[in-house]
């Protein structure tokens, strides 16, 4: 689905993946589950594009929900994937964490881990090869893509900031619908390897003027950067976290 011009999204509030459409191509941001392949390939159509315009993808971070159908896209296609250096080694199934679950609601978890098991979330194929990138770095890729660090899902997690679509695209290091809970609005992420560090992650999208802040999981945000931190710091006061 179109957001706004050149920026769209496939998949759902469960499990969503990004498309920055730029004269020079598109810019994939997270690659969500195996089985969202199809979906790619559908949104790509309605843009008038292929997938030999997919010129790289920019993992928010390295989880297996994130990292879907990377491999395929590299190994296939020839399309590079691009992650933090400090969860390189996660994208290429070389190492994993096993953070608290935290509160959860069956019927909201079983949700989540039946859409998962759905879309190939069960067949993880780990990325083969990753070009590292760091904080501050500007890719050479469609939209310019600019790297935030934002250490505390993982240690790799960053956001990625695109002026040229008003938007900065943060994968877990926030949501807006708890996957295991089912509640919805802005709070801090599930499965999260430093909660704290997470939350005073949260400051370095301070500055940074987008309208569109957009979650792997949840709806997308339209209010900008002050507004969903402020309220995600009153949700993790509330929660006493």
């Amino acid at each position: 689905m179109q957001l706004a011009p050149s920026l769209h999204r496939i998949g759902n509030d469960i499990v969503a993946v990004y498309l920055i459409d730029a004269p020079d191509g598109v810019t994939v941001i997270d690659a969500g589950l195996a089985g969202q392949y199809p979906e790619l390939l559908a949104e790509l159509e309605t843009m008038g594009r292929s997938i030999d315009d997919v010129r790289g993808v920019v993992l928010t971070h390295g989880d297996t929900d994130h990292i879907g159908f990377a491999e395929r896209l590299r190994r296939d296609h020839g399309v590079p994937v691009y992650v933090h250096e400090a969860d390189a080694a996660r994208a290429r199934g070389e190492e994993s964490t096993k953070p608290e679950w935290g509160h959860v609601k069956v019927g909201a978890t079983a949700k989540f881990l039946w859409y998962a098991a759905r879309k190939g979330g069960l067949k993880t194929t780990y990325l083969a090869d990753v070009v590292p990138v760091r904080g501050g770095d500007v890719l050479d890729l469609p939209g310019s893509p600019r790297i935030v660090a934002m250490p505390g899902h993982s240690a790799g997690s960053v956001a990625i900031h695109v002026p040229a679509v008003d938007a900065v695209f943060v994968g877990d290091a926030l949501t807006t619908r708890h996957v295991l809970t089912g509640e919805h609005g802005p709070q801090p992420a599930p499965f999260t390897d430093d909660p704290a560090e997470a939350l005073a992650s949260l400051h370095h999208l301070d500055g940074i003027g987008a309208s569109w802040v957009l979650p792997g999981h949840g709806t997308p945000w339209n209010d900008g950067v002050p507004a969903i931190v402020a309220a995600i710091e009153r949700s993790a006061a509330a929660s006493g976290r």
